[in-house]
């Protein structure tokens, strides 16, 4: 593309908006003018041709580091309202205006990055399934479907009844093998389920609990962040959130012996509100707190970000699942949940969060606990993977 065309917001605009059908093709629903709408919230001061492009090896090698993401400012204020992070912007500039000069194959963009249409910049693809993982599952899925999550990928947003119909297939094998493995180990065990925000977890334990109370079965679940001691407390000693340092861990530790041994529980009370925990930090139950009451059941789920990476309490956890889906599906799950109906983020700050959490979470929770756990149902590319000891308990049932 010439340089005079560079310099010519329209020209530039027409040009980039062919180059973008072929790397989002939800990029169709928009009239050129609409693209125009959120293009025109990007362009630098001095215009286009201002933008300097790195070359793409060194673009892969930063987004590839955690520096990267730690760097990225979740609330940067700009007239005091909160914007979109500059390296962010930077980033989201570079790549269209290579994409424009040809500087930046599209099959180059394609595999590193996606653009999302609502938030209209592009965002690192994270990889969850190393080569590590892999092995870990004996090298290949234990089966798999047509992904059809793909018909999804031109919405803009999507509610969770596209999301469950999409994953008909793969959720209801998923469900099946976890029952024949319950049927093999036996009753009272431990289920813990995992995954990335929006994945479906939520949902899918809820479908889950219905089915084996309909078969007899007694079911509890156990918040982990009902563990959390006071916010004001991890913050002033610089206590991470995802890690036992941040819990009431031996707590945690005797309420899942207990329940394990069919023994009633009484655990922390975290208030969410006001981020404080009904317990001391000795343990004790504060003064006017009413701790969680639980009930022994047949199957007890854990539900959080990290369950099994606690390794003092991971051999009293029966069957550990990763519930995983892709980061271009999550956030648009989350734009129709978080932003549509819960309004609960300012889009920008959403925006910045998003960019910045996924590599991060990946990188601390998520593949650390792929590496380790029995089951991980892949929504995306509707394969569900298990370990081979776990394939045996299945195949055994056949």
């Amino acid at each position: 593309m010439s340089q005079s065309n560079l310099i010519s917001p329209d020209a530039f605009s027409s040009h980039l908006y062919q180059k973008m059908l072929r790397i989002n093709p939800g990029i169709e629903d928009l009239e050129l003018y609409e693209f125009r709408y959120g293009l025109n919230n990007l362009i630098p001061e001095g215009g286009w041709e201002c933008v300097r492009l790195e070359d793409p090896a060194s673009i892969e090698e930063r987004v590839s580091k955690r520096s990267f993401y730690d760097s990225i400012q979740i609330k940067p204020r700009m007239e005091d309202r909160i914007v979109l992070d500059e390296k962010i912007v930077h980033l989201t500039r570079m790549l269209m205006v290579g994409l424009v000069t040809g500087d930046y194959l599209e099959e180059w963009v394609r595999s590193i990055f996606y653009f999302d249409i609502r938030g209209f910049y592009f965002l690192h693809r994270t990889e969850y399934f190393t080569t590590k993982i892999r092995a870990h599952f004996g090298g290949k899925p234990f089966r798999q479907f047509e992904a059809k999550e793909m018909g999804l990928e031109r919405l803009q947003a999507i509610g969770y009844k596209d999301f469950k119909a999409a994953n008909a297939e793969v959720d209801g094998l998923f469900i099946e093998v976890v029952k024949k493995i319950i049927a093999a180990k036996g009753t009272p065990v431990v289920l813990a389920i995992a995954g990335p925000t929006a994945a479906g977890k939520t949902e899918i334990v809820e479908r889950l609990i219905d089915d084996f109370k309909q078969g007899g079965k007694k079911v509890t679940s156990i918040e982990l962040d009902n563990f959390l001691t006071d916010r004001d407390y991890r913050e002033t000693h610089g206590i991470f959130t995802q890690g036992k340092k941040a819990l009431h861990f031996n707590l945690l530790q005797k309420s899942l012996e207990d329940i394990v041994a069919g023994k009633k529980i009484f655990i922390p009370r975290y208030d969410f509100v006001f981020a404080t925990s009904s317990h001391d930090l000795d343990g004790n139950l504060k003064p006017g707190e009413e701790p969680i009451a639980i009930e022994p059941a047949d199957i007890i789920f854990i539900e959080g970000n990290f369950p099994f990476l606690i390794e003092e309490v991971v051999h009293l956890i029966g069957i550990k699942v990763v519930y995983l889906t892709d980061d271009p599906v999550r956030l648009k799950r989350k734009w129709k949940r978080d932003i549509d109906y819960r309004k609960k983020y300012e889009p920008s700050y959403f925006r910045n969060r998003y960019f910045k959490d996924q590599f991060i979470m990946a990188e601390i929770a998520y593949r650390p606990q792929m590496e380790v756990c029995d089951l991980c149902v892949d929504i995306t590319g509707a394969a569900l993977w298990m370990t081979p000891a776990a394939a045996e308990i299945v195949n055994s049932d056949q």
